[in-house]
């Protein structure tokens, strides 16, 4: 009797493995090299500011000079630019994602995954190492590379989520999901890693680095990327994931079987059923953004999403300039450290996705995390200056906070994308993805300034509370959703007592 991995991975092919990969590590590769301008922020404003004057420094520097070389007076204006920038590039990418996810439910999805990966690094190389070769110190040229970065990286998501959807079906989907979403977790700790390494170079290698390696990741996905099972010969079965309809090639072959006789003679039958009946598979026409704004569940999941992101994303831009400051470590060490934050995540959302598909709900998984989660970021807040208990109170929010966030922008979106007020006439997973990250995006965008600004006037221990207060927010635009699904749970239970 074959046993249940067996089960679960003879409906997946070489194709499946491929498409998991490349959508995976094109993220990974994405947020790796965003991940770097969060990991050097303390070196770029010791750039951008005076360093402690002596007497003689006036008679040394002219002012004119001296303004040319550094864009700010002290180190509080360099935080609060650093916190613009962060939502200058949100804005963008938020702005970017609404109008990315229509035009991915009508366009070639490698294509624009590819022109988003090598643009973007082009970009970042420009930001971060060309102007510093070529000291070129100018607020305005730093602003504008954000919002073309931000606009060039909104394209990536809908694409990979709506490549993910289109190789694996309901099934098991919050799991499969669950783990890809990792990509984001893994990239942050690859872009501290990268970061960290050369830091010591200076901050421009660090952009350096991870912009070199996004572009050839793009590069290896233009070629290697398939967008759909159709463009192999397979069919799209929305609810059970795809199924083989030619068996010609050795790759469209199951990766696990107990009996290869029972596989040719299941594929066989495939293919004669196909000869009978010849199926046609029409392209669904793609929906429009109005419509997918009003799918049933959307605007709730956008804006807990909005909230959510906030505090995910202020953790990804500022914890290892909060740890440098806060508790004196040095900036390479808190970008080591502040890696336990991602690894939290990573087994967040593998496990909130497996726990998802065996109740078969989300809203009452993610709400018992998200009020974790607010404990959990209040017992962070007070962390010692210790190394050890600070990585595990990291890994801690990291499991709360990050997990959820992961959830909801992969497999509830592919969820929304696919539910069944569509019918399967309609494409709008990547515009539903589009709007669901997007809305996301602009709640972290508001954030990031709000952090800086808070952090300035009252102190990190607000900061916290703020956290606090966003993740709330979350629960409460959760909470419709999460009574509809206990009343479906419950109205099940009593139709299977009514049967037995």
């Amino acid at each position: 009797m074959p046993s249940p991995c067996c089960g679960c991975l003879s409906q997946y092919t070489n194709h499946h493995l491929v498409a998991f990969f490349l959508t995976f590590f094109s993220y990974v590769l994405l947020h790796a090299s965003r991940k770097t301008f969060s990991n050097v922020k303390v070196s770029i404003s010791a750039q951008w500011t005076p360093s402690v004057q002596n007497g003689s420094t006036s008679a040394l520097s002219p002012d004119q000079t001296w303004g040319d070389n550094h864009l700010f007076e002290d180190e509080k204006q360099a935080t609060l630019f650093l916190g613009a920038l962060d939502s200058i590039f949100l804005f963008s990418y938020a702005v970017g994602l609404y109008l990315s996810g229509v035009i991915g439910d009508r366009v070639n999805l490698r294509y624009m995954l590819c022109f988003g990966l090598c643009g973007s690094a082009v970009v970042e190389f420009v930001f971060g190492t060309l102007t510093e070769w070529l000291h070129i110190y100018n607020i305005y040229l730093y602003c504008g590379l954000w919002v073309l970065n931000g606009l060039l990286q909104s394209t990536v998501w809908p694409c990979v989520v709506t490549v993910m959807a289109n190789w694996f079906g309901k099934s098991g989907r919050g799991f499969v999901f669950g783990l890809w979403s990792a990509c984001a977790s893994v990239g942050n700790i690859l872009g501290a890693f990268l970061a960290s390494s050369v830091l010591k170079y200076g901050y421009e290698y660090a952009f350096l680095v991870t912009s070199v390696v996004q572009f050839s990741g793009g590069i290896v996905v233009f070629f290697g990327l398939l967008a759909s099972p159709k463009e192999v010969g397979l069919s799209i079965e929305l609810e059970t994931g795809p199924g083989p309809v030619e068996t010609d090639a050795d790759s469209h072959r199951p990766l696990m079987s107990d009996d290869e006789e029972e596989v040719e003679v299941f594929d066989k039958h495939c293919q004669t059923i196909q000869q009978a009946d010849e199926p046609v598979f029409e392209s669904p026409q793609p929906i429009s953004f109005i419509q997918a704004f009003c799918l049933p569940g959307v605007l709730p999941y956008s804006l807990a999403f909005a909230c959510l992101k906030l505090v995910n994303y202020s953790f990804f831009f500022w914890l290892p300039f909060y740890l440098s400051s806060n508790y004196g470590w040095k900036e390479a060490e808190a970008d080591r450290l502040s890696v336990w934050f991602d690894v939290g995540g990573i087994a967040g959302g593998t496990v909130l996705g497996l726990i998802s598909d065996l109740v078969g709900k989300r809203a009452p998984v993610l709400t018992v995390s998200l009020a974790l989660a607010m404990g959990a970021l209040v017992g962070y807040s007070r962390s010692p200056n210790d190394k050890l208990i600070n990585s595990v109170l990291l890994a801690l929010t990291g499991f709360f906070v990050g997990g959820p966030s992961n959830i909801i922008c992969s497999a509830i979106s592919a969820d929304l994308g696919r539910q069944e007020a569509l019918r399967g006439s309609q494409e709008a997973l990547a515009t539903v993805t589009g709007i669901v990250d997007g809305t996301g995006s602009m709640g972290a965008a508001v954030g990031q300034y709000l952090v800086s600004l808070i952090e300035s006037k009252l102190g990190w221990m607000t900061v916290f509370y703020f956290f606090v207060v966003m993740t709330g927010g979350s629960i409460l635009f959760i909470t419709p959703l999460l009574v509809r699904e206990i009343q479906d749970m419950w109205r099940d239970r009593r139709v299977r007592r009514h049967q037995l």
